[in-house]
């Protein structure tokens, strides 16, 4: 599950999907073609966070972070018992430490993707988030040990050469910060997909959506007394409220839906259409065109990324289960 926060992705090969998401929300299930047309929706509505930010007239840094996350918190709180129950808040309760532990993995993706967003491009923080599923197939090498095939090793070198050129092309204009900031997104994925995989094979999935609820909370808490004093009118919170809804709790679900249908390929090379509709709306949007240093990286990234995936797609059986980077 955007934003990325942000949008699903795979380790490039290494990983599978999680059971979580699969018993998550027990919903008439999708064809396959519906599921490829809701996914491509649900990363359309991911990549809107970024424009729609730069519409804001006053409410700036933090307090961007706190307003949308607590409209994230208050919509997954409608939500959620209709997607899954009333019983689903006794069963958070009964989520143990891995269900919190990765709330604040998610709570760190929220507040890191927002506060990005205010320090640097959209195409910047895009194209940083991308890395998610490198860092987590890392993650799975050093954490669990699992081993990874040189076509992998291959996409991370690419990848961080891609980061690297964007980092190079920023030293001086003032927006390295920023894209410093948006990679604690996907190493944060990497973290949050370490404690669910750790718990599944203890036998205790981690419910996403729930964990997304906790991470809004979180986010809103931790955000809350850096955004004082408040300076958001009304047209900022009807945007904000916009992306807490639309951009994030209800593509979130509409994700877990999807990946109990999709591949794990697929759902990996559908979420990087983030990063290409949301450079796009924030070109045409508001006039953000992306610098070269940045579309030569990002061209690095997201190559390697789809190589990677198309390169293991008859690899892919029999796997061990994986996170989304999923919404941020």
């Amino acid at each position: 599950m955007g934003a990325r926060g942000g949008g699903a992705a795979s380790t490039g090969g290494a990983l599978g999907e999680p059971d979580a998401i699969r018993a998550a929300g027990r919903r008439p299930r999708l064809s396959h073609g519906g599921a490829v047309g809701l996914m491509v929706v649900v990363t359309l509505m991911w990549a809107t966070a970024g424009v729609v930010t730069r519409h804001l007239e006053q409410a700036r840094s933090f307090e961007v972070t706190f307003w949308r996350s607590l409209f994230t918190l208050l919509s997954l709180l409608v939500i959620l018992p209709l997607w899954q129950g009333r019983a689903v808040f006794a069963k958070m309760r009964r989520g143990g430490p891995s269900l919190w532990i990765s709330g604040i993995c998610w709570g760190v993706m929220f507040t890191a993707f927002m506060v990005a967003l205010t320090l640097t491009r959209v195409a910047d923080v895009l194209v940083t988030m991308a890395l998610g599923p490198l860092l987590t197939a890392l993650a799975a090498r050093i954490f669990i040990g699992q081993r990874l095939p040189p076509r992998t090793w291959a996409a991370i070198v690419v990848g961080g050469l891609g980061i690297g050129w964007m980092f190079v092309g920023q030293v001086g204009e003032g927006l390295l910060l920023g894209t410093l900031v948006a990679l604690l997104v996907p190493l944060a994925t990497a973290c949050n997909w370490t404690v669910t995989q750790h718990a599944h094979a203890q036998g205790r999935d981690v419910d996403l959506v729930p964990a997304v609820l906790i991470g809004a909370a979180i986010s809103a808490l931790v955000a809350l007394p850096l955004a004082r004093p408040f300076s958001a009118n009304v047209h900022d919170l009807g945007l904000l409220a916009f992306l807490g809804l639309f951009q994030l709790a209800i593509p979130c679900v509409f994700s877990v839906w999807c990946a109990g249908v999709l591949k794990a390929p697929e759902v990996a090379l559908l979420g990087l259409l983030e990063v290409v509709f949301g450079i796009g709306f924030a070109w045409a949007g508001a006039g953000e065109a992306p610098e070269a240093s940045v579309m030569t990286g990002g061209v690095l990234v997201i190559g390697a990324l789809v190589a990677n995936e198309l390169l293991g797609m008859r690899d892919r059986r029999g796997l061990p289960p994986q996170v989304p980077a999923g919404p941020h």
